[in-house]
């Protein structure tokens, strides 16, 4: 008779439990990135480091057509910068444009989105269509638009408006007024389109049952979609405060180079003054590893958030 035996068990009598596999070695994501690393790589890093080299040089038209010979000066040309009160003038004025138009932009984008999951699949299509419309327009094409759009003696925007001739890139304030509406106008599509498909994403019970209890659309937004979009809302915000913080093409355009005496300029058209149009390349430089600092400080602030998002969850 074949006695049957149980399963086999370890010595010393207790079982081992199951073990859940391990994942994959910590090369293996970097392995996938690779590539695209080696291209960024490849297009950022050099350019980087001759910004950043040139801006600890003295470096000018004498040194570019080699007339003189170039001589290492540390932080002297940081030191000049942060020296000249308008500088401070141009950053204040680059973070106050940049967040209005960030906050415009979130505004314009999210109201939108709303709108879109609200009508009809023709009215939809046409809004999107329209929003696309903008995105893929050429910043130069976009700025000269709207600039006949506002002109003083042939666009309508003043008839309209029945304020006469009116020029708006004159005062200060109007002229950035002016440069905000093409920035929104071009970057809302980006938010539109990437928050409503974050709202299409959550459920329909969630939204009919806050509908049920009463909530305005509004109290919706604030209570029910904001809190489920926020890691969609985290990226378009960071993305936006990087987009409209290097603001070039419309200021300069719209503005003619900075505006009157230099009172519309943003960091990137005052870094450009000083290398090309005074020959200070190593202002210049210096101006840009200042946007550079920044904007890699807001990264890594946006990285940070996503991390912590991710914990939480």
């Amino acid at each position: 008779m074949r006695v049957v035996h149980g399963p086999s068990r370890p010595r010393g009598g207790s079982r081992t439990p199951d073990r859940a596999p391990r994942p994959s070695g910590g090369w293996t994501p970097w392995f996938y990135l690779a590539p695209a690393l080696l291209v960024l790589g490849g297009l950022l890093a050099y350019p980087v480091y001759q910004l950043g080299l040139i801006s600890f040089l003295e470096y000018t038209q004498a040194q570019v057509s080699g007339g003189e010979p170039t001589r290492f000066l540390g932080l002297a040309n940081y030191t000049e910068l942060f020296a000249d009160d308008q500088f401070w003038q141009v950053l204040l004025a680059t973070v106050g444009f940049a967040a209005a138009c960030v906050v415009c932009t979130l505004a314009v984008g999210c109201a939108l989105a709303v709108l879109l999951t609200r009508v009809r699949a023709v009215p939809r299509l046409a809004l999107l269509l329209a929003a696309l419309g903008a995105w893929a327009t050429p910043t130069i094409t976009g700025s000269t638009v709207w600039l006949f759009l506002f002109d003083p003696d042939f666009g309508p925007v003043d008839r309209l408006l029945g304020i006469g001739d009116f020029s708006w890139t004159y005062d200060r304030y109007s002229a950035f007024l002016l440069v905000l509406f093409e920035v929104v106008w071009c970057s809302f599509p980006f938010v539109m389109v990437t928050v409503y498909a974050g709202i299409r994403a959550v459920p329909a019970e969630i939204l009919e049952a806050a509908a049920l209890d009463g909530a305005s659309q509004w109290r919706i937004w604030r209570s029910v979609l904001a809190p489920v979009l926020r890691p969609i809302l985290v990226i378009v915000t960071v993305q936006s405060v990087i987009w409209d913080f290097k603001v070039f093409t419309q200021i300069y355009v719209m503005t003619g180079g900075g505006g009157i005496a230099g009172q519309n300029l943003v960091l990137n058209v005052y870094a450009y003054q000083k290398a090309f149009a005074s020959s200070q390349y190593s202002l210049g430089s210096a101006i840009g590893v200042v946007m550079l600092l920044i904007l890699l400080a807001i990264t890594l602030g946006y990285l940070r958030l996503l991390r912590r998002q991710g914990e939480e969850l």
